[in-house]
């Protein structure tokens, strides 16, 4: 069976598309290089990571760009024999503007080689491409109104002022005038859209309401391209807004697929919320079974809320959940990490045959040259474990492992050095979202022998707790802390917060001499009691 979500961890904006019996979803990966995941599954059930394509600065360069920023929606899609894929790069999240640029690169494989982009607009995020069956291809994306009002739109969501669709054509680019095609429901905040052609009808399926609690998807359909579209009888196809017992809360924002055999799935995002609504998981990727019905209209077998179990297409096993262990003994760095913003990795680490090493960059809370690599949290309970070769001579050159959501959200432990301590382990956190995101200093510091240092940490729903080693026995160092923090709705809550929580090694190094830290190995083992 299907068990949701197919796509644990941050993995939010699902775009699906089928390329004969292959599977492909791309998701967004906001600040996080290199930009978009793409992974594959020939069933709907196992699902791997086959690349991340926006891996070169001619493609993609977010030094600067804030937190929640970078990569937004991407929409893959294939036709004439080439992958399309679509995606923003969004350079402003607070305050009326957004600033968010729409590019297409394509590549004759999934595996690329992916081109450099092509610029289309920047008039809306959430871009998507449509190839209808007459050879014509149509540039879809909501359009982002900064002024606060409402002119024909949803009055209480003004920014978000309807959907926009355009012809486009890969040798001229944009013909013709953009129409605005679709205003949304009453629930408002409409985005996301995607359109798909069927029995004479152009179905057009979007996000509505938020990517909160009030999230859903919002269907329409038209005999035209250009509209006008009715909205489905139920308005929602997809929704957990009425459901708040349902484990997968925050439903929305997906795209339709159909199996060789005609089948019908469609992909959403979803979160699995601890007590009190924090969902450091980030928003993920779930998949519903659906049928068309003699009116013409898409259902979800299940209802708007999702199952946690859904019949694949084919009969197919889960594969099991393991323990993950790098050790950074190849010459390329193990496909579940990234790091933060940069085109230019070498500026942050290296591989040296038997250690990752990071070079000291700035702060923790950089937005342009920051030396964090760190992998995904998965699981509501996990352990994660490393070594740290580090030799500091002030505090301001810090190495080791932290739990992280962005620059005001995080918990770490490290080697620093201290006045009178000298070489030393050194805590510190972050707790909320500026004007909040002080530091705070959870643990004084422990004077540490000369020799690597062994750091761990033990996550179990809302609490967490470090550990550390030198010889033989794992001691805990700090309190315990509040995990629930490192999530989407830590610190200043949903709505500045789209990716979800990471756990990595990292290290900086203020004083500009990029000081080197070295990490033999890193283990990732989750609890799935």
């Amino acid at each position: 069976m299907i068990h949701n979500p197919i796509l644990p961890g941050f993995n939010p904006d699902p775009s699906i598309c089928r390329v004969g019996d292959e599977y492909y979803i791309a998701t967004s990966t906001f600040e996080w290089y290199p930009g978009v995941q793409i992974h594959a599954s020939s069933d709907l059930v196992n699902w791997q990571l086959a690349c991340r394509p926006l891996n070169r600065k001619s493609q993609l360069d977010m030094r600067g760009n804030p937190d929640s920023c970078g990569v937004w929606a991407p929409c893959l899609s294939f036709s004439d024999g080439l992958f399309w894929l679509v995606y923003t790069d969004v350079k402003r999240l607070d305050g009326n503007f957004k600033d968010a640029h729409n590019y297409i690169v394509t590549a004759p494989a999934i595996d690329g080689p992916w081109s450099d982009p092509v610029y289309v607009n920047s008039s809306g995020f959430d871009p998507s491409l449509f190839h209808d069956d007459d050879g014509k291809k149509w540039f879809i994306n909501m359009q982002w109104n900064h002024r606060g009002n409402s002119v024909g739109g949803n009055p209480k969501h003004p920014a978000f002022d309807g959907i926009l669709c355009q012809q486009w054509d890969p040798k001229d680019g944009l013909l013709n005038e953009a129409k605005n095609i679709f205003p949304g429901s009453k629930h408002g905040l409409v985005e996301a859209p995607h359109l798909y052609k069927r029995a004479g009808w152009y179905y057009l399926t979007v996000a509505e309401g938020g990517t909160g609690y009030e999230h859903a998807v919002t269907m329409a359909r038209s005999r035209e391209l250009l509209g006008p579209f009715e909205l489905h009888p139920d308005t929602h196809l997809l929704s957990s807004k009425d459901s708040p017992d349902n484990p997968l809360q925050r439903v929305g924002h997906g795209q339709i697929v159909e199996t060789p055999n005609g089948e019908v799935y469609h992909t959403y995002l979803c979160t699995r919320p601890l007590q009190g609504r924090f969902s450091p998981l980030g928003r993920e990727t779930g998949i519903a079974k659906c049928e068309w019905r003699e009116d013409g209209w898409l259902y979800s077998l299940a209802g708007q809320a999702p199952d946690l179990v859904v019949e694949p297409p084919i009969p197919a096993e889960p594969a099991a959940v393991v323990e993950s262990v790098s050790f950074f003994n190849g010459t390329e760095l193990p496909q579940e990490f990234q790091w933060l913003r940069s085109p230019e990795p070498d500026r942050l680490f290296s591989l040296t045959g038997n250690a990752l090493r990071l070079f000291g960059r700035e702060s923790v809370g950089s937005w342009f040259e920051q030396s964090l690599v760190a992998r995904r949290q998965e699981h509501h309970a996990y352990r994660a474990e490393t070594t740290v070769h580090f030799e500091p001579t002030t505090y301001q050159q810090l190495a080791g492992l932290t739990t992280y959501y962005n620059r005001h959200k995080f918990h770490l432990v490290g080697i620093s050095w201290h006045e009178t301590l000298g070489r030393c382990l050194t805590m510190f956190s972050c707790v909320g979202d500026w004007p909040d995101g002080s530091l705070e200093h959870p643990a004084d510091p422990v004077p540490l022998a000369p020799g690597p240092v062994d750091l761990a940490v033990v996550v179990d729903g809302e609490k967490q707790q470090f550990y550390w080693r030198q010889g033989d026995q794992w001691q805990m160092v700090g309190p315990s802390l509040d995990a629930s923090v490192i999530s989407d709705e830590g610190g200043r809550g949903e709505h500045a917060s789209f990716t979800g929580a990471f756990v990595g090694m990292i290290a900086f190094d203020i004083t500009g001499k990029a000081l080197a830290a070295d990490y033999p190995s890193f283990t990732y083992t989750p609890n799935c009691d």
